[in-house]
């Protein structure tokens, strides 16, 4: 797990490779990530928006960005904690994904950027 604070929000991530999803002989890896977002700030947070950038190891960069995180944009009160499990594929059986998610604090519609941290999609057996 990889996590990181920005403003006071925690972003945690952990990632699995799906091998029922997957076909390497035709360059299809398939992983999960599941994100944790807790709210240790004093303010209720709104998710507004996500970004991300996905590598695959030959060096292809997709970038991804929109609305929410799977179709919601949760309210965090202070000490509350939303998690998600989404998904994305490579080209390679190693990638890495690291981005940014735009929050917006409730009170006063100030926005700012919350920090994804980098983290590594791997096939087990690359461990090896």
């Amino acid at each position: 797990m990889v996590s990181e604070v920005t403003e006071g929000v925690k972003v945690s991530v952990v990632t699995e490779y799906q091998p029922d999803y997957s076909n390497p002989k035709q360059a299809h890896f398939v992983f999960t990530y599941k994100v944790i977002i807790e709210n240790h700030s004093e303010n209720t947070i709104k998710l507004l928006r996500r970004h991300w950038n996905i590598h695959d190891s030959n060096g292809v960069v997709r970038e991804v960005e929109g609305e929410g995180v799977v179709g919601l944009q949760p309210v965090l009160e202070p000490g509350e904690i939303h998690e998600y499990v989404s998904g994305c594929n490579l080209r390679t059986n190693l990638g890495k994904m690291a981005g940014s998610y735009l929050m917006e604090r409730v009170l006063d519609g100030r926005q700012f950027k919350v920090i994804i941290p980098e983290f590594t999609l791997i096939v087990p057996y690359r461990l090896n």
